[in-house]
């Protein structure tokens, strides 16, 4: 029912699982923290539960992009999940993320379940929509993780400051240059298929220079953040300092290898800025 690979419970858990994306849940996962974590001391259970939420939307994302590019527009080789399974997949993991919802409804307020929402919507949407033009495809995911930070902030506040507001901006920016990169992987291959990346629309070399241009922009605004906002201490520009550094070792790479120092340059980037925020070396 859910694998194409192997019968039994066992090929079905192992079909599941691999939808289970780490590279890609844990900078969501991290955001959703990060905005507990700037609220100062907060809830773990809040957290714990807004972050679950954040899981499952994600969960749901992979399986719909799976679901849509491998039984839909037969544009993959291969996918672990059947049609049958992937749409199970997806109404288990949406009634988890919809319980997540409700409990944060009742255990918070109103807004903060319509701020958690937006979530499953980009998850739901991504692949037959937004991933169909080269604003959708870049800006979606860090959409998501900008949603997750203020998530995550809100339920334990009940309030979004300026500081939250501007380094989800922040995020916005840097990940949407990453993800331009990345998408410059598949570029012969999504040409092809005329899925219209950034890369596809404007070519390599320009996209290359305008993902450059949007991390440099993300790395001032830290700096500008630690500088002028109360929230943001002095030791938070530390991680613009650790990513830039990253960024300039995969400037001369390609794409591949660009877009691999670049997913753990972020994982660098949200580390030291948590650690920045809630440890304040510098102050």
């Amino acid at each position: 029912m859910f694998a194409r690979h192997g019968t039994g419970p066992v090929a079905a858990l192992r079909a599941l699982v691999s939808q289970v994306h780490p590279v890609f849940m844990l900078p969501v996962i991290a955001s959703s923290l990060l905005g507990a974590a700037l609220a100062g001391p907060f809830s773990v259970r809040l957290a714990a539960l807004h972050a679950a939420a954040a899981f499952f939307a994600l969960y749901v994302a992979h399986v719909t992009d799976g679901y849509v590019d491998f039984h839909i527009r037969l544009e993959d080789d291969d996918h672990p999940l059947t049609a049958r399974g992937c749409q199970l997949a997806l109404v288990g993991a949406s009634a988890c993320f919809f319980g997540c919802v409700v409990a944060i409804g009742w255990l918070v307020d109103v807004p903060a379940a319509l701020l958690t929402l937006p979530g499953w919507l980009i998850a739901v949407n991504h692949a037959p929509q937004l991933d169909t033009n080269p604003v959708g495809a870049t800006a979606g995911y860090p959409l998501g993780v900008s949603v997750a930070l203020l998530g995550g902030h809100y339920v334990q506040t009940r309030a979004l400051s300026a500081t939250v507001l501007a380094l989800a901006a922040v995020f916005l920016v840097v990940l949407a240059g990453i993800k331009v990169i990345d998408d410059a992987q598949d570029y012969d291959y999504d040409r092809s298929i005329d899925k219209r990346t950034v890369a596809v629309a404007v070519g390599p070399e320009r996209a290359r220079l305008t993902a450059y241009a949007l991390m440099s922009a993300g790395m001032v605004g830290v700096v500008g953040l630690a500088a002028l906002l109360p929230g943001v201490p002095p030791s938070a520009a530390l991680s613009a300092v650790v990513f830039g550094v990253v960024a300039l070792l995969a400037r001369r790479a390609g794409p591949e290898l660009a877009t691999m120092l670049l997913i753990r340059g972020s994982y660098l980037f949200l580390a030291v800025l948590v650690a920045g925020i809630w440890f304040q070396p510098l102050s």
